[in-house]
């Protein structure tokens, strides 16, 4: 029999789904945003309009400090949206390349930069957001942890408007589930009020709901609907996810003191970077958890569904995407034993028992990617000591790896001391992780 997994947190999400309300979307600050008709009398630096709505908050003046978080958070969509529809239409322009490339592979490289730096100005001058000072990596970490709904939340609730103070801090809890002022404000107003329609996430991602009912769908036993719901859900997660990695090419930040190739270095790694963080940035929040791992955890319903369909043709490379990010778990190794051990009752052939393409695609980038930034950053800092005077050499060689933290303590020995402990019988032991099915 197959059994859908409680590990990796999937026993939070069946505890917790039905206690989200899944409020009707609303537009708030987002009412008058238009990607291709930005009124030019709002089109300012984003660092200008934020540094505006922080002056505007320090000083106690709360409705002008709304008015410039709200444009702030316009101003940055406006930025993102540009910047992925520049990258997207530069990388799928076909170019002829020319014949002069073909005589050494590095014109072929250079080609290639001049290509999307022609491309990309070309595109820029169509939107004027992209000719402004961009941001700072700091303002837009800012942005990427939705700090901007922590002070509109305090600053509504200054003017005693729940009605746009709740969605806000709701939104702001998506983002931080783990923040606890945050957390025990909403505990009081759920306390004091009906937030019944008032749970928005202003900043919601058209994946979202959809995994959310898929997975309610699952436990309600519907797996036809749920079907639906988790195969529109993991398409739209990688059409968002293939525009974060376009976004990553479109802002740099680096300083003009370098020379050509440290340079190129410095902005790949950068981008390389942003594109690896598109993975936690996209990673969303059920009941107040994130949900980790969250293609093979849609992969992994997916296969229970189809196996309750009884359509294993489907299942099985389900099954084995899942496995490709989670190669040991238990619970999908006695999957597979299952559908092998079944196989021509399935009418199972070799092909089935492979990932998706799409999984496979997903897993490569993403692990290519973190080995690639590995192994730069590491090439980068062994090269340094082809650099390094002699005596710099050696006085770097014979300090002890440990002098850093000498006089500190025995951290170390106290965290080894912390892992060699043994269980106590009153120690949470493995879950329960097959479910009760019905042979079939």
């Amino acid at each position: 029999m197959v059994g859908l997994s409680t590990k990796g947190g999937l026993h939070l999400i069946f505890l917790t789904l039905f206690c989200v309300n899944l409020a009707l979307k609303t537009s708030a600050q987002y009412e008058s945003y238009s990607f291709r008709s930005f009124p030019k009398e709002e089109l300012l630096s984003l660092t200008a309009a934020y540094g505006l709505a922080l002056d505007s908050y320090a000083a106690g003046n709360w409705t002008e400090s709304i008015q410039f978080f709200e444009l702030s958070l316009r101003l940055h969509r406006l930025l993102r949206e540009s910047m992925r529809y520049c990258s997207v239409h530069c990388n799928s322009s076909s170019h002829e390349e020319p014949l002069f490339t073909a005589a050494a592979p590095d014109l072929r490289v250079y080609w290639h930069f001049m290509r999307m730096a022609s491309c990309q100005k070309k595109c820029r001058a169509h939107f004027p957001v992209l000719q402004l000072p961009p941001p700072g990596r700091e303002i837009l970490k800012e942005f990427s942890r939705r700090s901007p709904y922590r002070y509109l939340h305090f600053a509504h609730s200054k003017l005693d408007n729940l009605q746009r103070a709740v969605p806000c801090a709701h939104t702001f809890l998506q983002r931080n589930p783990g923040d606890q002022e945050m957390l025990q404000l909403m505990e009081e107003y759920k306390n004091q009020y009906d937030l019944n329609g008032f749970l928005i996430n202003h900043e919601e991602r058209l994946y979202e709901p959809s995994f959310v009912s898929g997975v309610k769908l699952v436990d309600l036993g519907n797996y036809s609907s749920s079907i639906e719901h988790l195969e529109e859900a993991l398409r739209l997660y990688l059409q968002e996810y293939d525009l974060c990695q376009a976004e990553c090419e479109g802002i740099s930040h680096f300083p003009s003191d370098k020379d050509f190739y440290a340079l190129l270095a410095e902005v790949y790694i950068d981008t390389l970077k942003c594109k690896i963080k598109c993975e936690e940035n996209l990673m969303p929040t059920v009941g107040g958890y994130f949900v980790e791992n969250f293609v093979p955890t849609i992969y992994h319903y997916l296969q229970y569904a189809y196996y309750k369909l009884n359509d294993g043709r489907r299942a099985v490379p389900c099954a084995y995407s899942f496995f490709l990010f989670q190669p040991e778990d238990p619970v999908m190794k006695h999957n597979l034993l299952y559908y092998k051990a079944y196989s021509p009752q399935w009418g199972l052939q070799s092909h089935h028992f492979t990932p998706r393409t799409e999984a496979l695609r997903y897993h490569n980038q993403t692990v290519t990617q973190k080995q690639m930034l590995t192994f730069l950053i590491r090439y980068l800092e062994m090269n340094d000591e082809d650099f390094r005077r002699p005596e710099e050499n050696a006085l770097l060689s014979s300090e002890s790896p440990d002098a850093e933290f000498e006089g500190v303590g025995d951290y170390e020995e106290s965290i080894f001391a912390r892992w060699r402990q043994k269980k106590g019988k009153g120690d949470a032991g493995e879950a329960d992780i097959y479910s009760s099915e019905e042979e079939q």
